[in-house]
């Protein structure tokens, strides 16, 4: 029996809950998850994903591996960089991958993409596999943030890179308590709007506040093995991208 707790947002719940209470939002909110990005961030995600993209310089024959990779956003973004390469997206929640599977990106880059049911803490993959591993806007749902970085490590070549494109802190204050107010009096009312489903951006909103800051996750990355671990911010902190390197 686990009696190990942790959180899910705000809440304290036992680990062995907390992966079907996020399953339970994800499948919620799928078909709305992409134009919900749009509205949440105003347009913004796509900034950040794009700057993403030009950090990792995807390269022509580079195997992908996308966790928590929903509707496919980054590994479309990938393909379409590194020209002949192959990406596999993988989520928990299988109505996620679904709604990606049926965009036209998907469809039009079908041959050089896979759909994988898996779990960030136990992935369904060989060791030293992918060049590349990738999660965005996903880590900080994971019951365990060691047993993903750790997994990551192990599906990645000697040689490989981690990047992870997350929901951070702004180092300053006064703007950190403005954006908490937009995220906490709108974000939920436009999950209410939009998706007829304010609890699920309630839960995904106050996740990003229980996220640990840029240097407690550089530290992170660099106990479940990575070299070289460093960060940017984007928007002042509201995102962040974190890099690392296996060696």
């Amino acid at each position: 029996m686990n009696d190990k707790t942790t959180h899910f947002g705000f809440q304290t719940v036992n680990e062995a809950e907390k992966a079907g209470m996020v399953h339970g939002v994800f499948t919620n909110v799928a078909s709305k998850y992409d134009v919900m990005n749009d509205a949440m961030s105003l347009g913004i995600h796509r900034i950040w994903k794009d700057a993403m993209m030009d950090w990792l310089a995807p390269r022509a024959g580079q195997k992908l591996l996308d966790v928590a990779g929903g509707t496919g956003d980054i590994s479309f973004r990938f393909l379409k960089r590194a020209g002949q390469a192959h990406a596999t997206v993988c989520d928990m929640t299988e109505s996620m991958l679904v709604e990606g599977s049926q965009r036209s990106e998907a469809v039009q880059q079908a041959d050089s993409l896979n759909w994988v049911v898996g779990d960030a803490m136990a992935l369904p993959f060989k060791d030293n596999t992918f060049d590349v591993y990738t999660i965005s806007f996903g880590i900080r749902n994971v019951t365990r943030i060691p047993d993903a970085l750790k997994e990551a490590h192990r599906v990645l070549r000697p040689g490989g890179r981690l990047m992870v494109l997350e929901f951070s802190q702004i180092p300053n204050d006064m703007m950190q308590k403005a954006y908490d107010l937009y995220s906490f009096n709108v974000i939920p009312k436009l999950g209410k709007l939009i998706a007829d489903d304010a609890e699920s951006y309630q839960y995904l909103v106050e996740s990003i506040r229980k996220f640990p800051d840029q240097d407690t996750f550089v530290n992170m990355i660099g106990e479940a093995g990575f070299a070289n671990v460093k960060y940017r911010n984007l928007s002042m902190g509201i995102a962040a991208l974190h890099s690392g390197w296996k060696v």
